[in-house]
């Protein structure tokens, strides 16, 4: 899952990109608005943590161009403590949720993870296929109750997948969403970790539509090619 920090605080912004990474997350950030408004923009981010209090563009603004503009990815606003209206402005702007200056990052990543629950339709912070089983709070893959070791990328690759269990996932749509802006992206490079984490799994819960990417589905659900 890719996130965007956009947090003018040169410490705060640095201590939230370096949690959500140890939380297993691609992270992006951005030091004033019209930064943070045109990655916004461009890349295709599964949630924001927003400032209200930016340079060059303010929060409010930044949100509310997002908004007209169509994009629907959650949006967590960072608002000082004793400002409630910026609250409201936030939220009448388009945000998902909010957390009040000073926070403990442990809350940040929490209220990040259920707004990503949230936005693909999943109530708890465990999500199922089959066998397989993800705990989201501890990053933790376990197949029949037993522990399975992954790499971080082949952790976020099924985790993408597991949040959108059922749809098909196209190879674009993983490496956007897998690797940071300044990566070099390989889409034939997906194919190897989707070989990787079969393997580990041990169950055959990724399917291959042929042209079209991938698919998380329970066993004996597959109908495409087992092949990378």
């Amino acid at each position: 899952m890719r996130l965007l920090v956009v947090e003018d605080d040169p410490d705060l912004n640095r201590l939230l990109t370096t949690a959500l990474k140890e939380g297993g997350y691609v992270v992006d950030s951005a030091k004033d608005g019209e930064e943070g408004h045109f990655l916004g923009e461009t890349e295709p981010y599964d949630a924001v943590i927003l400032d209200l209090g930016l340079p060059e563009m303010d929060g409010v603004t930044v949100l509310q161009k997002w908004r007209k503009a169509g994009k629907t990815m959650p949006v967590l606003i960072l608002t000082a403590r004793d400002r409630w209206s910026d609250k409201v402005a936030g939220f009448d702007a388009g945000a998902d949720d909010y957390v009040t200056k000073p926070f403990y990052t442990e809350e940040v990543l929490a209220r990040i993870r259920a707004l990503l629950r949230r936005a693909a339709g999943h109530a708890s912070s465990e999500l199922e296929c089959g066998p397989v089983r993800i705990d989201t709070r501890a990053a933790k893959v376990t197949v029949n109750g037993a522990v399975v070791k992954l790499t971080s990328l082949e952790y976020r690759l099924l985790a993408y997948l597991m949040h959108h269990q059922g749809k098909v996932v196209s190879r674009t749509e993983l490496v956007e969403h897998l690797y940071d802006q300044d990566f070099d992206r390989d889409s034939n490079t997906i194919e190897v970790f989707v070989g990787r984490i079969r393997k580990k799994l041990g169950v055959n819960v990724i399917e291959t539509m042929r042209g079209l990417g991938y698919r998380l589905n329970p066993p004996g659900e597959n109908a495409g090619d087992a092949d990378a």
